[in-house]
């Protein structure tokens, strides 16, 4: 009787533990779907991103570029000088240095890390399964005042001093929707270590058969944030290899 009960509560389990998956991947699927569809996703090769960012009253210009085999910079336009930041060309990863505004490149471990994400694009939950990530639904909660579905996702480790650390994201689903509204993530390295940084996702548009958010805000969570507005979204862009790596000597940057 008690091997009969047993079997019982193992089954229950199971279906309990299957029900949450497939809730969760609907969740995930609707997204997609609901954002022009997984084939569309499939076929995108980069996407080229004008936004201006509100720091301290004062507005500059950024331009983000990601492309599907892991390339990436972030360009920051303040008084007229370009500034790259968070730059990889599929090997070497750098960043320019505000102080003495020259390239340098980014150490073996953060290299290593930024490797990690080059299978991100165009988004860390698309075909996550492959990837080898994991998902959980956690619950419902209240995010900007609409009711939302609390996704966790689990990525491979990242090494941080020498040591791994777990790599987890949490999304806020639109409940009715499916569509992002917020994501949470806690800063593993920096003077911000141990905070939670908070994006807030907002205003909708159709680019060329896709839905992107044009009204961001990236802060601390239960702290001061900063709006990004989204001018133009460009995808497959024709970006030239030049863009992504790293100045040579006497070049313009050194």
């Amino acid at each position: 009787m008690k091997r009969l009960k047993h079997f019982f509560f193992v089954l229950s389990l199971m279906l309990a533990i299957g029900a949450q998956a497939q809730d969760v991947d609907e969740i995930i699927n609707g997204y997609f779907e609901n954002t022009g569809g997984y084939d569309t996703w499939a076929d995108l090769k980069g996407m080229k991103i004008s936004a201006k960012v509100n720091q301290g009253g004062v507005e500059f210009p950024v331009e983000i570029v990601q492309m599907a085999d892991g390339r990436q910079y972030t360009k920051i336009t303040i008084q007229g000088q370009a500034i790259k930041q968070n730059v990889f060309d599929g090997e070497t990863s750098w960043n320019t240095n505000f102080q003495t505004m020259k390239p340098e490149k980014a150490d073996d471990e953060a290299t290593a890390n930024i490797k990690l994400d080059a299978n991100d694009f165009p988004e860390s939950l698309f075909e996550y399964k492959k990837k080898g990530y994991t998902v959980e639904l956690m619950g419902k909660e209240t995010m900007e005042g609409a009711e939302t579905y609390k996704v966790k996702l689990t990525k491979e480790p990242k090494t941080v001093d020498g040591q791994k650390v777990e790599d987890i994201v949490y999304y806020y689903f639109d409940a009715e929707a499916f569509i992002p509204l917020a994501q949470e993530t806690e800063a593993k390295s920096g003077p911000a270590k141990g905070m939670i940084s908070l994006v807030t996702m907002s205003d909708y548009q159709e680019v060329d058969g896709l839905y992107f958010p044009f009204a961001m805000t990236q802060g601390v969570k239960g702290g001061q944030s900063q709006p990004i507005m989204i001018e133009a979204i460009e995808l497959n862009p024709d970006v030239a290899e030049s863009e992504f790596a790293f100045p040579s000597a006497g070049s313009d940057g050194e």
